[in-house]
């Protein structure tokens, strides 16, 4: 076998293995709200927490039928907005999802009376009924969520969504991107709170009244996006540090380079009290030796003025490569 050969057949191997993930998310995915979300009446936003709105209003039509019905015209949309840029994976994706949250609902629910009113009573024979404790599935769904999202998000798709309406803002209102997400899901939220209102949950669940679950929601929303920036990005433990000192530069510039073996930049600065010119040191760390560059600090200039502050993202030499230009980012 060929070098050429090897390579192909990698190639072949992780275009497979890239459509198993997007696959595997979509079902974690629909699992996260098929268990967890949908039978507590909890609205995350996007176009799944608007299906649960319109379930309430309409009981007889499932929550991922009305997946369909939001998501088609949304695509059909960003298409003549922006095009064919959308791809096959997003398409597959965002009509994958609510077929497999229909098909988990089916066979999670005994009978069709169950199945309308999303009774978690009756969800798989009652054994995961988690009626008092809805933080708890607030959160476990929103990690399942979460998962589910990243992994399809870092396969280069979308599970499509508020994130066209987010687009569509930005395009024609001039919205950021990540405040029309908000916009759209903070709408979405708003309406699982008229339409569900006040009294849908049971007096005696422990948890409050129905319009305590707008807060569950909110919960789930930000632990679902912490969850998608790291299932996309991984945990990042990097910290970038700001260095100013007057003396004995030299020593310092030896610790990053010698001691630490890192790089670092120097950047020209002004005191603005004294405007005396000063070199500042921009260098970029893990974590762990945060503790070991300001005990150094310490040690060569007590007197140096140094910042300490978290990196979101960092790329180049000794961390991450730049990613490709079509490669989808957590925002």
């Amino acid at each position: 076998m060929t070098i050429t050969d090897t390579f192909a057949r990698m190639k072949s191997l992780r275009w497979w293995m890239s459509w198993v993930s997007i696959f595997f998310g979509c079902a974690v995915m629909a699992a996260g709200f098929v268990f967890f979300i949908n039978p507590y009446n909890i609205v995350p936003g996007g176009v799944y927490g608007a299906s649960i709105v319109m379930h309430n209003i309409f009981p007889s039509v499932q929550v991922g039928t009305f997946g369909y019905m939001f998501d088609v015209p949304l695509m059909i949309i960003a298409v003549v907005c922006f095009g064919g840029g959308f791809g096959a994976r997003t398409v597959i994706a965002a009509m994958t999802t609510p077929g497999l949250m229909n098909i988990m609902s089916r066979l999670a629910y005994p009978t069709r009376e169950a199945l309308e009113r999303l009774d978690p009573s009756q969800l798989l024979g009652g054994r995961i009924d988690m009626s008092n404790d809805l933080m708890l599935t607030a959160i476990i769904g929103a990690v399942l969520i979460g998962i589910g999202v990243g992994l399809v998000v870092r396969n280069q798709a979308t599970t499509g969504g508020t994130d066209i309406v987010a687009m569509i803002l930005q395009k024609y209102c001039h919205i950021n991107f990540s405040n029309g997400v908000l916009i759209a899901d903070s709408v979405v939220v708003l309406s699982g709170l008229v339409v569900i209102g006040f009294g849908v949950g049971s007096a005696d669940n422990g948890e409050g009244s129905g319009w305590l679950l707008s807060f569950y929601s909110l919960i789930s929303i930000f632990v679902a996006s912490r969850v998608i920036a790291y299932v996309i990005d991984g945990a990042s433990y990097d910290k970038l540090i700001f260095i100013v000192s007057d003396t004995r530069q030299d020593e310092l510039r030896r610790f990053i380079t010698v001691d630490l073996d890192r790089s670092a930049t120097y950047i020209k600065a002004r005191g603005m009290y004294t405007g005396d010119d000063k070199e500042m040191i921009f260098l970029v760390v893990s974590r762990k030796e945060v503790q070991m560059v300001q005990h150094k600090v310490k040690e060569i200039d007590p007197r140096a003025f140094m910042v300490v502050t978290d990196a979101y993202d960092t790329f180049g030499e000794g961390f991450k490569p730049l990613p490709d230009g079509d490669e989808l980012q957590a925002a």
